[in-house]
C-alpha cells in the first residue's frame, strides 16, 4: 500500500504510453519497456538485507549459473582465452551458496529454461555459447537438480523472491548482435515472476558484507492479467526475440545431439568413463565428418582419463604460451566442437564429467615435445592402456602430435611474491598477546615520515572543543561561569523538561494496568549516618501452656484491634448496601457503568465487599436470564454461563467465603451443570455468618436440591465448554508462587531470573511476545538492587530507539526517587541530547552508539567505567540488523560487568547464547540463560475482507453497524499455504485445540485409537477450571500428532487428510473468495476508500484502541489525512443537513446573548455571599463546556474520558482520537501521541516500526495495512505482539488488511531467522582500543577489557575467525594504521585520529577521508578562487565518501535519467569522483592490498597445518585429490614441476590461472584459500569508492540527492526524481548534516588548539594535508538544543568565525581556507536543511 505513489500503476502508464503500431523491432520493445515499466518500478525497488531484513528464514530461489559464469575470474568462455575451467567454477557455485547457508538462509537453486539465452549468450561466439552450454549443464548435474516443473514447484515450495540476473542494460550489458534480444527476454521472464507473487532481487550487484546479503528488492505488485495489457506489438517482438536467440542455440547444437542419439546409443546400465569418452568421440565424429581433428580429440580424451589421477594442485596452470593463430583455430573449430559433443553426451547419458583445456593444452604440448617417447611411458600402463582401447574403438589414425610444437611459444619467468615486511611496533599490553605472530619487521620507523608528528590527547568534546569530557567533580575542568539570564533560560528549560516528564509518567501503568507509584529509596550514607535508634518492642502472643493468659495492656490492644475490625465490618457492610441499593435502579447498562466505575474505589479491594458485589452482579445476570424473551437459547446459553463461571472464578480467587456465599455459588454450579467442580470452587464456610445485603435468585429446588431452571445446564461436557467459551479466561499462571522480592507473584521462570540478578549473573532471557510476557520487571528489579546496593554503582540500560530511550527514562521517575545530594540518580544520553548528567547518575538509559563510546572513552575508563555493575541490553536481536549490529558486539565484548540480554524474538537462540556465555565466562562472569515460549494473552488473527462490497454507506458511528468483513483466522487453516512444519511460536487458544480435534475427527485424518485418546474428554484434567498450562500440554499433543500429517502434506491435492482438515477449518466466507482474488493485493485506492470502515467496524466490535502499522512513514500520514478527511467530510455534512445540530446551535447562540445577564447575576452572587436565601447561580449548563468547531463524538474516534483536550496547536486529527507515530515526527508530539493515546484520548495511532520495539503502548488490536519489504517474521511478531493489554485485555487481536491472503498465510507461518552479526573489530576499533590505553595511562579497566577481547576463542558469533587469525588480522591491520600514521610505534595515536574515531560507524570512508586530508587533495580543492565552487566540490567529494545511496541499473538508462534530469532540478547520478582524489584512494588501496596480502602468505605459510587441506569443495565437502597410483607417469611429473604453487589462493581459483598476486582486497577476499576466513568488509579497502560507477555489469551507479539538496534543497524533487522516499529524507540528510558537523569540529579543534600555542602544536608552515592532532573527544555527540533561539545562536556564532577572513594565529592560510570552505558548507546544507521542516 503505497500512498506515496513510488509503485507503479501498471495499468494506468500501460493505457498511457500504449503504441497504436502494429509491430516493432526488438530494441523498441527493450525500450518500451524499459521507460513504461521496468525503470518506473527500479524507483520503488528498496536497497535491503535480503537475509536480515528481508526474508529471514523464508525461502527463495537463486539461478545461481548466472554469477558463476560471469566471474571475470574464471577462466571459461572467454573469446580470446581457449580455456574451459570447469572445476574453478564448480567452486565458485559453491562457495557463493555457502556464502548463503552461512548467513542461514533457506534457499533453493533452481535452473529456468526459460531464461538460458541469457546465461549462454547466445548470439555470441561459437567457442563462448558451447563453452557456457556445456558449464551449465555440468553444474546443473552437480548438485544433483531433480528436473521439476515450476509450476508444481511454486505452488509446492512458495519461494518468497526470485534472485535472478535482470539482463543490465544494453550500455552494459553483453556485447553482440543478440544484446537486445537477451535483455528483453529477461526484462518479460521477469514480469511473468514479479506477476505469479514472487519478489525478484537483483543478483548481479548484490554485496555480501559480513552476514548480511544486500540488493534491491523489487516487491511483487503485478497481476498475471497485466501481462494481457502489454501492447502485442511488444509480446510479439518478446516472442521473435526468444525465437532468434533459441535459433541460434541450437543451429549447432542440434546436429551433434542427433549423432548422440542415434548413432551412439549406450546402456546406462553400464556406462564407465571410458564408454563416455567412446561417446563423445563417436559424436564428435559423425557430427562432423570431413572436417575433424583426430590428434587433438585423441589428446581431449587423454586429458580426461588423466584428471581423475591429478590433484587440484597440479591442474593449477597458466595457459600455455602459443601463437595467436593457433589459439583462435581452437576457439573457432575445435574446442566449440568437442564441447557441443560433450554437451551433448552429458544431456542423453545424464552424466558428470570434467574438462580442464588448460591441463589438455599442458598435455598437448608436452606430446608434441616428446614424440620419441611412447604413450606407455608418457601415460603409464593403465593410462595408456585405457587412452588405446578408446582410440581403437574410434578408429583414429595413427597419431602424430610433434607437428603442434611449432605453435607453442616459450614460458615467461615468474616470481613468488614476498610478504611486505611490517613496520616496528611494539606496545606493553598488545606485544604479549601478539607474541603469537612471527613476522619480519623494517630496520626502519616508517616510509616518508613528516617530521612532526602530534600524539593525540583525547580529553575535549567531539563538537565542543571548549568543554572537557569529565566534569569538576571527576577531575575535569570548572565549567564556564553562566549568566544569569543564562541561569534562569536553564531552569525554564529543566522545569518544563521535567513537567513533561512527569505528565508522561503519569501516563504508564505496570502489569496489572493501575497507575505506577514512586518507591523512595534511601542514600547508603544516609543509611549509615542515621541515629541507632531504641527498636520498638512487638508485643507477639506467647504460645504454650500461658498462651492464654494475657498481660492487660494485651488484652486491651486485642480488644481495640478487634473492634476496630467489627467497625470496618459494619461499615463495609452499610458501604456495600448503599451501593445495592443504588445499582437496583440502574439497568444492565447502566449496571456495567456503574461497576466499572466502582472497581477504583479502594473498598472494592477488600475480601469481603468485593465478594458481595459480585455476588450482587450473579445476581443480576441470573434475573436477565430468567427473563430474557429466550432463555433456553443457545446464545443466551453461551453468553449468560461464561458471565456466570467468570464471576465464580473471581470469587474463588478472592477466597472469602461464608456459608450463605458457599451455598449461592453451590447453586449456580449446579444449575449450569458443573456439580463436579464444586469441591475445587467453592470456598467452606467460615465461622463468620454473615448475611448477604441482598436476597440472591432461588436456583435450587428445596427438597430435591435439582435445579428449578433446567435450560441454564450447558450442554457440552464441562471440560469441552471451557475449551469453546472459557478460553482466554483461564489461569496463565505458570507455577506461579509469592515471593517477598517483588510485588506479584512471579512464575518459575520469573524467579530464575531473580535468583540470578541476586547473584550478580549475566543473563539472556527469551520470552515471547513483546507485550505480554513479563520481562519489563527483570530490568527494574536489576536497577532497584543497583540503587539499594550503593550510591555510586551504575547501571547502563540500552534502549535500540531513542523513543524508548524516553519512554525508559519516564518510566525510571514514575518508580525510583533517590535522594543524593543533588545527584540525579538517573540520566538520559542519546545522540540528539541529553538530561542530567551521564557520568553523574547510577541509572543511564542510552542508545548502543553512546555506550561504546563511553566505553571507549580514556578519560572515563579511569572514572566511570569501573563504577558499571550491570548493561542491560533491551531488544538484544537488533545486534543482527544491518545498521548498528557491531556496536553492539562491542559492547558485549568490552563491557567490564555482567549484562542482561532481554528479547522476545531471536531465533535459534541457544547458538547465540553459547557465544555469549563464552563471552561472559571470559570476564569472570557465571551466564545463565532463560528461555519462556508462551505469551500470557492470546492472539487472535483476523482478515479483513475488503474485496466484499458493504451494504450501508458511513455515516456516523452512532449508526454504523459493522460490515462483519474480519474474519477469523484459524492459525492452522493458515496451512493451505503448503508450510511442511510449524513454527514453533504458533500457539493455538483453547477454542482453536478443539476445533482442530474436531476437525481431525470430522476428517477421520488420524487413526480412531488415536483420537481416543485426542479426545479432550478424557485427556484433560477434571473436577477443576482448566488452567493455560493444561492448555499448553494438550496443543503440543495435537501437534506432535500432525507432524507426519504435514511431512506428506500436498496444497495442491485437496483428497489428502491434512488438505480436508484445513478445509474443515477455513472460514466459511471467505472459502467463496476466488483466490486469485483473495491472494492478489489489493490496489492502493481501494484501500484507502474502505479505510473508515476497518476502524468503524473495530469500534463497533470494541476493539479499539489500534495501532495501525505501515512501514512507509509518508504513508502513515497519507492514511491519516484521508481518515481525518472522510470524518470531516461527514461531519461537515451532517452538520449542514441536520436539525438537531441546528437546534443545539440555536441554543448555544442564545446562551452567548445571555453572557452578560449571567455576568451580572454573579457578581450580585459574589455580593450577597453568606447570605442563606442567596439566589442560586446554575454555571452547569452544557454550553458552558461546548465548543461549536469541536469533533462530534459521531465523527471521532477520542476516547470519552475526563483527559484535557489535547492543546490547540496539535495536529487536527489528534482531536479526533487519530494520530501518526514515526521516527521522523517531532520528539515532543511523539511523547505526547504516546501519553494521549495510553490516557485513552487517542484509540488509533498509524505508525511504523517506532512503536514495536519495547514502547509502552499498550493496545487491544494490532492492524497490519498494506505489504512492505520490511514485513519481515521478525517485524511481524514484534507489531503483532503488541495486542493484548496485560491488565486490560485477555486477548490481543491481529488484523490483516490490504494483503493478500499468501503474504498473511507466509507472516503467519513464518519462522524466526537466527541471528547473525558481523566481525567487530575494525580498524578504526582497534587505533581507538589504543586511544583508551594511551589515554587511561594503561587503567586496569582498559588492559582487562583489551586482553579479553583478544583471548576469546571466537571473537564474533557470526564469524569463524579464529583467535590466532584474529592477531594475525590484528597485527597487519596496526600496519596500515602505521603506515597511515594513525598510530606511533608504540601505539599513540597520532594526526587524523579524531576523524577517523568520530565517523568509526562510516569505515572505510572515515579513513579515506583521513587519506584525502592527508595528501592535500582537500586542499586544493578548497583553494579554487570561488568559495562558491570550493564548496561545491567539497560536497561532491563528501558525498561519494558518506551517504551513499545506489540506483538500480535500469534507473540509469540515459533516456530515462533525459527524460527525469529535464523535469527536475536534481541530476540524479553522482558526477565522478575528481582525478586527483580517485588516485590517491587508488594509491592507497594499493598499500593496502599489500600489507593485507603479506597477511594471508605470512598465516598460510605458517599455519598450513592449522587451515586444513585446500582440495575441499566448501558445500558439498567432496575432495578434489586426485587418484595416488604407483606406476611411473613423465606427464604427471611435468604437470607437478609446472604447476602454480600458491599460500594463499584457493587451489581452485589457481585452476584459472591465477597466483598470490592479488589484483584488489577484493579479489584476495573472496579466493582465498580454504580455512583462510578473509572478510572484506573489515579490510579498510577503498575499491568501493574508487570504482567507476556503472562501468560494468552489476555495478550500481552513485545517487546525486546529497549533492542536489546541497544545490536546490527542494525534497520534493529528492522524491520525484532521486527516488528517495519522503519519510527517509529527514534521516539521510541529518546523518550527512551530522557527519559535516563532526569534521569541521575537529578542524576547528585543531586550529584553536594551534592558536593557544600549546607546545605540541604543529608549525605554522605545516598544514593539515601533512598534520593534524584533532583534540577531539570520544564521548559522543553534543547536545542539540531544539529550541530556535539556542540553535539561531549557536548558528551566529558559527558565522562569526567563518567571517573572521585572517584565521586565528598560528594556522596556515591553508588550513585556514580548508576550514572557511568545510564551515561554508556545513552552514549552507545546515540551514538547507533546518528549511525542511521551518
Amino acid at each position: 500500500m503505497d500512498f506515496e505513489e513510488f509503485d507503479v500503476d501498471i495499468e494506468r502508464i500501460i493505457k498511457k504510453s500504449s503504441t497504436n503500431a502494429s509491430s516493432c523491432t526488438v530494441t523498441e520493445a527493450l525500450n518500451w519497456i524499459d521507460s513504461t515499466w521496468y525503470a518506473p518500478a527500479s524507483k520503488s525497488a528498496r536497497w535491503m538485507d535480503l537475509i536480515g531484513d528481508y526474508a529471514g528464514a523464508e525461502p527463495f530461489d537463486i539461478p545461481y549459473y548466472n554469477a558463476v559464469l560471469d566471474d571475470p575470474l574464471l577462466a571459461l568462455a572467454k573469446d580470446d582465452d581457449p580455456s574451459f575451467q570447469i572445476i574453478h567454477g564448480i567452486y565458485l557455485m559453491e562457495r557463493i551458496l555457502n556464502e548463503f547457508r552461512r548467513r542461514s538462509a533457506n534457499f533453493e537453486i533452481v535452473f529456468f529454461n526459460a531464461n538460458r539465452h541469457l546465461v549462454l549468450q547466445a548470439g555470441g561466439s561459437d567457442f563462448a555459447v558451447a563453452s557456457r552450454a556445456l558449464a551449465r549443464r555440468i553444474l546443473y548435474k552437480h548438485i544433483h537438480l531433480s528436473d521439476k516443473n515450476w509450476v508444481d514447484y511454486h505452488v509446492q515450495t512458495k519461494p518468497m523472491f526470485v534472485m535472478i540476473n535482470d539482463g543490465g542494460t544494453l550500455k552494459e550489458g553483453v556485447d553482440g548482435p543478440f544484446a537486445a534480444h537477451q535483455v528483453l527476454a529477461q526484462r518479460l521472464f521477469i514480469f511473468d515472476l514479479l506477476a505469479s507473487g514472487l519478489a525478484m532481487a537483483p543478483l548481479h550487484g548484490a554485496d555480501f558484507k559480513d552476514t548480511k546479503i544486500l540488493s534491491f528488492v523489487f516487491e511483487s505488485k503485478l497481476r498475471l492479467s497485466h501481462r494481457g495489457r502489454i501492447p502485442n506489438a511488444v509480446l510479439s517482438a518478446g516472442v521473435t526475440a526468444r525465437d532468434v536467440l533459441a535459433t541460434q542455440e541450437h543451429e549447432s547444437f542440434d546436429q551433434v545431439r542427433d549423432c548422440v542419439l542415434v548413432e551412439a546409443p549406450t546402456s546406462l546400465s553400464c556406462l564407465d568413463l571410458r564408454t563416455i569418452l567412446t561417446d563423445i568421440g563417436t559424436t564428435y565424429l559423425l557430427a562432423f565428418k570431413g572436417d575433424t581433428q583426430p590428434s587433438l580429440l585423441a589428446v581431449f580424451i587423454i586429458h580426461i582419463l588423466l584428471l581423475k589421477n591429478i590433484s587440484i594442485q597440479d591442474r593449477a596452470r597458466r595457459l600455455e604460451p602459443m601463437k595467436s593463430d593457433f589459439s583462435n583455430s581452437l576457439t573457432k573449430s575445435f574446442l566449440p566442437r568437442i564441447l557441443r559433443a560433450t554437451e551433448a553426451v552429458v544431456v542423453a547419458k545424464n552424466v558428470f564429467i570434467e574438462v580442464d583445456t588448460r591441463s589438455f593444452l599442458s598435455i598437448l604440448r608436452f606430446l608434441s615435445e616428446h614424440q620419441a617417447q611412447s604413450l606407455t611411458e608418457i601415460l603409464g600402463p593403465t593410462l595408456a592402456k585405457d587412452a588405446g582401447e578408446i582410440f581403437s574403438k574410434l578408429k583414429l589414425p595413427e597419431l602424430n602430435f610433434s607437428c603442434f610444437s611449432i605453435f607453442f611459444l616459450p614460458r615467461g619467468s615468474y616470481e613468488m611474491p614476498v610478504p611486505l615486511k611490517l613496520l616496528p611496533f611494539t606496545n606493553r599490553v598488545f606485544d604479549e598477546e601478539l607474541s603469537v605472530v612471527r613476522i619480519a619487521t623494517e630496520g626502519v620507523a616508517c616510509p616518508n615520515q613528516i617530521e612532526h608528528d602530534t600524539l593525540f590527547s583525547d580529553t575535549q568534546h567531539w563538537h565542543n572543543h571548549k568543554k572537557a569530557i569529565l566534569p569538576k567533580h571527576l577531575g575535569g575542568d570548572s565549567a564556564a561561569p553562566m549568566t544569569e539570564w543564562q541561569r534562569n533560560r536553564k531552569l525554564r528549560s529543566d522545569q518544563r523538561f521535567m513537567k513533561t516528564l512527569h505528565d508522561q509518567a503519569s501516563t504508564l501503568t505496570g502489569a496489572s494496568g493501575a497507575v505506577l507509584e514512586q518507591v523512595k529509596i534511601l542514600s547508603v550514607a544516609s543509611l549509615a549516618n542515621q541515629r541507632i535508634t531504641k527498636p520498638k518492642v512487638v508485643h507477639a502472643r506467647s504460645s504454650g501452656k500461658n498462651a492464654s493468659k494475657l498481660s492487660k495492656a494485651d488484652a486491651i490492644r486485642e480488644n481495640n484491634i478487634a473492634k476496630k475490625e467489627s467497625k470496618q465490618v459494619s461499615e463495609s457492610a452499610a458501604w456495600v448496601a448503599s451501593r445495592i441499593q443504588e445499582m437496583e435502579s440502574l439497568d444492565s447498562t447502566g449496571l456495567e457503568k456503574y461497576l466499572q466505575a466502582l472497581t477504583r474505589n479502594p473498598r472494592t479491594r477488600e475480601a469481603s465487599v468485593g465478594t458481595e458485589i459480585r455476588l450482587y452482579r450473579m445476581n443480576r445476570l441470573l434475573r436477565e436470564w430468567i427473563y430474557t424473551t429466550n432463555p433456553d437459547s443457545s446464545t443466551s446459553r453461551n453468553k449468560y454461563s461464561l458471565m456466570l463461571m467468570r464471576l465464580v472464578k473471581e470469587v474463588w480467587e478472592i477466597g472469602f467465603g461464608t456459608k450463605e456465599i458457599a451455598s449461592v455459588i453451590t447453586s449456580v454450579l449446579i444449575s449450569l451443570g458443573f456439580n463436579d467442580y464444586i469441591d475445587n470452587l467453592v470456598i467452606p464456610g467460615s465461622t463468620d455468618d454473615r448475611a448477604l445485603t441482598f436476597r440472591f435468585v432461588k436456583l435450587l429446588k428445596t427438597k430435591t436440591n435439582t435445579p428449578i431452571y433446567e435450560f441454564m445446564r450447558v450442554q457440552e461436557h464441562p471440560i469441552v465448554w471451557q475449551l469453546q467459551f472459557f478460553g482466554e479466561f483461564m489461569d496463565r499462571s505458570m507455577d506461579s508462587q509469592a515471593d517477598r522480592r517483588v510485588l506479584f507473584k512471579p512464575d518459575a521462570w520469573q524467579r530464575e531470573v531473580l535468583d540470578a540478578i541476586d547473584q550478580n549473573m549475566s543473563l539472556l532471557v527469551v520470552v515471547a511476545a513483546p507485550t505480554s510476557a513479563g520481562k519489563t520487571f527483570i530490568s527494574y528489579y536489576a536497577m532497584e538492587k543497583i540503587l539499594r546496593g550503593s550510591d555510586d554503582g551504575i547501571l547502563v540500560y540500552i534502549a535500540p530507539t531513542k523513543a524508548l530511550v524516553a519512554q525508559v527514562a519516564a518510566e525510571i521517575y514514575a518508580r525510583f526517587s533517590k535522594d543524593l545530594n543533588g545527584r540525579g540518580c538517573w540520566a538520559i544520553h542519546s545522540r540528539d541530547y541529553k538530561v542530567h548528567d551521564p557520568q553523574n547518575c547510577q541509572i543511564l538509559v542510552t542508545v548502543p552508539e553512546i555506550l561504546a563510546i563511553m566505553l571507549l572513552s580514556p578519560l572515563l575508563a579511569k572514572t566511570w567505567t569501573p563504577r558499571l555493575r550491570y548493561v542491560i541490553l533491551d531488544e538484544i536481536h537488533t545486534i543482527g540488523q544491518q545498521e548498528g549490529g557491531a556496536v553492539w558486539e562491542q559492547i558485549l565484548l568490552l563491557s567490564p560487568c555482567p549484562i542482561i540480554g532481554l528479547s522476545a524474538t531471536v531465533g535459534a537462540p541457544e547458538r547465540f547464547n553459547e557465544w555469549l556465555e563464552s563471552v561472559q565466562k571470559a570476564g569472570g562472569f557465571h551466564h545463565k540463560f532463560v528461555h519462556y515460549p508462551h505469551r500470557y494473552s492470546h492472539l487472535r488473527k483476523f482478515f479483513y475482507n475488503i474485496h466484499d462490497t458493504p451494504r450501508d454507506a458511513f455515516q456516523g458511528l452512532s449508526t454504523y453497524k459493522s460490515t462483519e468483513r474480519m474474519r477469523f483466522l484459524h492459525p492452522l487453516s493458515m496451512l493451505s499455504f503448503g508450510a511442511r512444519s510449524l513454527p514453533s511460536d504458533l500457539a493455538l487458544e483453547a477454542a482453536d485445540a478443539l476445533n482442530l480435534y474436531r476437525a481431525l475427527s470430522a476428517c477421520t485424518a488420524l487413526d480412531p485409537s488415536v483420537l481416543a485418546t485426542l479426545d479432550p474428554v478424557s485427556s484433560l484434567p477434571s473436577r477443576k477450571l482448566l488452567q493455560q498450562k493444561d492448555v499448553i500440554r494438550y496443543e503440543e499433543v495435537l501437534k506432535q500428532h500432525l507432524t507426519p500429517l504435514l511431512s506428506s502434506f500436498d496444497s495442491r491435492d485437496p483428497g489428502t487428510p491434512l488438505s480436508r482438515v484445513i478445509t474443515h477449518l477455513q472460514d466459511d466466507v471467505l472459502s467463496h473468495v476466488p483466490d486469485d482474488v483473495l491472494n492478489s493485493q489489493p490496489d492502493r485506492d481501494a484501500c484507502g476508500l474502505n479505510l473508515i470502515r476497518l476502524v468503524a467496524d473495530l469500534h463497533a466490535q470494541g476493539d479499539l484502541p489500534a495501532i495501525f502499522f505501515s512501514f512507509d512513514r509518508s504513508d502513515c500520514e497519507h492514511m491519516t489525512q484521508i481518515l481525518d478527511d472522510v470524518l470531516q467530510t461527514q461531519e461537515d455534512e451532517w452538520r449542514e443537513n441536520s436539525p438537531e445540530w441546528k437546534h443545539k446551535l440555536a441554543q448555544y447562540d442564545a446562551y452567548l446573548e445571555g453572557a452578560k445577564e449571567r455576568e451580572r447575576k454573579a457578581a450580585r452572587a459574589s455580593k450577597r455571599k453568606g447570605d442563606a436565601e442567596d439566589e442560586h447561580v446554575d454555571t452547569s449548563e452544557w454550553q458552558a463546556s461546548f465548543r461549536p468547531d469541536d469533533p462530534l463524538p459521531d465523527f471521532s474516534f477520542a476516547g470519552q474520558s475526563t483527559v484535557p483536550p489535547p492543546p490547540e496547536w496539535a495536529l487536527k486529527s489528534l482531536r479526533r482520537g487519530i494520530a501518526v507515530h514515526h521516527a521522523g515526527m517531532n520528539r515532543g508530539y511523539r511523547s505526547l501521541v504516546e501519553s494521549l493515546f495510553r490516557r485513552g484520548f487517542i484509540r488509533i495511532i498509524f505508525a511504523t516500526g517506532t512503536l514495536a520495539l519495547g514502547i509502552n503502548a499498550p493496545t487491544k488490536t494490532s492492524v497490519f495495512c498494506g505489504d512492505s519489504p520490511f514485513l519481515t517474521a521478525l517485524m511481524y511478531r514484534q507489531c503483532a505482539g503488541r495486542a493484548g493489554r496485560r491488565g486490560y485485555d485477555l486477548l490481543g487481536k491481529v488484523v490483516f488488511y490490504g494483503l493478500s491472503m499468501s503474504r498473511v498465510q507466509r507472516l503467519v507461518l513464518s519462522k524466526l531467522p537466527s541471528l547473525a552479526a558481523g566481525f567487530p573489530v575494525t580498524s578504526t576499533l582497534i587505533v581507538r582500543l589504543f586511544n583508551l590505553l594511551e589515554g587511561s595511562d594503561y587503567s586496569t579497566i582498559a588492559v582487562a577489557a583489551i586482553q579479553r577481547l583478544l583471548r576469546l576463542s571466537q571473537v564474533s558469533f557470526g564469524s569463524e575467525e579464529g583467535k590466532y587469525q584474529l592477531l594475525h588480522h590484528l597485527r597487519f591491520s596496526i600496519d596500515y594504521l602505521r603506515r597511515a600514521r594513525l598510530l606511533d610505534e608504540q601505539g599513540k595515536p597520532l594526526n587524523l585520529f579524531g576523524i577517523a574515531a568520530q565517523l568509526y560507524y562510516t569505515e572505510p570512508s572515515n579513513l579515506a577521508l583521513v587519506a584525502l586530508l592527508r595528501s592535500g587533495v582537500i586542499h586544493k580543492i578548497c583553494a579554487q578562487p570561488s568559495l562558491r565552487l570550493a564548496k561545491r566540490d567539497f560536497i561532491l567529494l563528501m558525498a561519494h565518501l558518506f551517504g551513499r545511496r545506489y540506483l538500480p541499473p535500469a534507473y540509469m538508462t540515459e533516456k530515462y535519467i533525459m527524460d527525469v534530469v529535464k523535469k527536475s532540478p536534481s541530476m540524479v547520478m553522482m558526477p565522478p569522483l575528481s582525478k586527483a582524489a580517485r588516485e590517491v584512494l587508488i594509491e592507497q588501496d594499493r598499500e593496502i592490498l599489500e600489507i593485507f596480502t603479506g597477511y594471508a602468505l605470512t598465516y598460510g605459510s605458517q599455519h598450513d597445518d592449522n587451515l586444513g587441506p585446500d582440495h575441499i569443495l566448501p558445500l558439498s565437502k567432496r575432495e578434489i585429490s586426485g587418484i595416488a597410483e604407483d606406476e611411473p607417469s613423465l606427464i604427471r611429473d611435468y604437470l607437478r614441476r609446472t604447476a602454480i604453487r600458491v599460500v594463499a589462493r584457493s587451489l581452485f581459483v589457481a585452476n584459472s590461472g591465477h597466483d598470490d598476486h592479488f589484483d584488489s582486497v577484493h579479489d584476495l577476499a573472496r579466493t582465498a584459500r580454504r580455512g583462510m576466513n578473509l572478510n572484506e568488509h573489515i579490510i579498510p579497502s577503498f575499491e568501493g569508492i574508487t570504482r567507476q560507477s556503472n562501468q560494468g555489469d552489476g555495478d550500481y551507479a552513485l545517487n546525486a540527492y546529497i549533492l542536489d539538496f546541497y544545490m536546490h534543497g527542494q525534497v520534493a524533487a529528492l522524491a520525484a526524481a532521486n527516488a528517495i522516499r519522503r519519510g527517509d529524507v529527514w534521516f539521510l540528510l541529518q546523518e550527512f548534516d551530522l557527519t559535516l558537523m563532526s569534521v569541521r569540529g575537529v578542524l576547528e579543534q585543531l586550529l584553536l588548539k594551534r592558536a593557544a600555542g600549546e607546545k605540541d602544536a604543529m608549525p605554522e608552515d605545516e598544514d593539515l594535508g601533512e598534520e593534524v592532532d584533532s583534540k577531539c573527544a570520544s564521548l559522543g555527540w553534543e547536545d542539540e538544543d531544539e529550541e530556535e533561539e539556542e540553535s539561531d545562536k549557536q548558528e551566529q556564532g558559527r558565522q562569526e568565525t567563518t567571517r573572521d577572513s585572517q584565521g586565528p594565529r598560528g594556522a596556515s592560510s591553508a588550513d585556514w581556507r580548508v576550514f572557511k570552505v568545510v564551515s561554508g558548507a556545513l552552514e549552507e546544507f545546515h540551514e538547507k536543511f533546518k528549511a525542511m521542516w521551518a
